[in-house]
């Protein structure tokens, strides 16, 4: 096994600016930054941000916004560059309806981006448009991917909580898009994160056990993975989420990396583990398919198209190649 996959081997979770936590304080500081030519501001909606066709993610000085902005609250301060300039993000507020009631959190987290998250309808100029981080985060820089993915993170978590927790009441946006004030009773509330453990898991043959989720399109196949439960380590929910969802006993389970995955709140833990059991029963709830492959199995299928892997900006792909020792094609 090779050493822990670091964090520029993740698209999405590669270094970006300083954050500047203690700017986020400051009276005024997102006024005072948009008077600044230096500057940079992306916009963000639902998942998607706007590039520009072959440069990647598209920045904007102050003055040059391809959208309008109106009022404060859809401002958030990303972090500062290395000379100081100052990186926004505005919440374009080209909304989609909320996701029905009973909907499963796996489903947000895990589904491909076509059956979960229309680009926005909020019309670009020519050579710019709405691309979901999901589809893009690969190709990013590590520049560019720390700005996307905090900016997606950010608005998810605004859109889903615009009401006080406690008492009901409505919330304004505080501290450059960093929390947001109960109007009624005054608490403050953060934006939160919700760990989720990923595995490859892996036998004595050496192995790895993929499933298929129940909402996955046909073919499309990944490691396990499962939100942490209340009271619980790590390493007890790689052992319990794997036992549930395939019948498949786990002994040995090793730290490999992480990630954020803001869809829309997760930070996914990777993890290496060694099955003491082979025999497999799927749950038949989140998953309807699992089954042990070799290298020179997945290898094949995936050649021969029976086998869609994990996306190129996932922990997901990045687990299973560190297994398979090298690139899948």
């Amino acid at each position: 096994m090779t050493g822990v996959i670091v964090p520029d081997d993740l698209p999405l979770s590669r270094a970006g600016v300083d954050r500047a936590a203690l700017s986020r304080t400051e009276d005024g500081f997102v006024d005072a930054a948009l008077t600044q030519d230096a500057t940079r501001v992306l916009l963000v909606c639902d998942g998607a941000v706007v590039t520009a066709a072959g440069s990647g993610l598209a920045l904007f000085g102050p003055t040059q916004l391809p959208v309008p902005t109106t009022g404060d609250d859809g401002w958030l301060l990303l972090g500062r560059g290395d000379e100081g300039e100052a990186y926004l993000a505005w919440r374009v507020p080209d909304r989609r309806p909320a996701p029905r009631v009973g909907e499963a959190s796996d489903v947000l987290v895990h589904a491909a981006p076509a059956e979960t998250e229309p680009a926005p309808a909020r019309s670009l100029p020519d050579g710019l448009g709405w691309t979901l981080l999901r589809d893009v985060g690969a190709d990013l820089t590590a520049h560019e991917a720390g700005l996307a993915t905090t900016a997606v993170a950010l608005d998810a978590w605004h859109a889903r909580h615009p009401r006080c927790p406690r008492c009901g009441a409505a919330t304004r946006v505080a501290q450059s898009g960093w929390s947001r004030i109960c109007v009624e009773d005054g608490s403050e509330h953060y934006p939160r994160t919700d760990p989720a453990v990923i595995m490859a898991v892996v036998d004595a043959d050496d192995r790895i056990l993929l499933g298929h989720a129940a909402h996955w399109a046909a073919g499309r196949w990944s490691t396990l993975a499962g939100f942490v439960e209340a009271g619980e380590s790590l390493e007890h929910a790689v052992r319990r989420e794997v036992a549930e969802e395939t019948g498949v006993l786990v002994g040995e389970v090793s730290y490999r990396g992480s990630q954020p995955w803001p869809f829309p709140a997760s930070l996914m833990v990777g993890f290496r583990a060694v099955a003491t059991s082979t025999d497999v029963t799927v749950d038949g709830v989140e998953l309807t398919e699992a089954r042990w492959f070799s290298r020179a199995e997945l290898a094949a299928a995936v050649r021969a198209g029976d086998v869609i892997p994990p996306g190129r900006a996932s922990i997901a792909r990045a687990l299973v190649e560190e297994w398979f020792g090298g690139p899948l094609s």
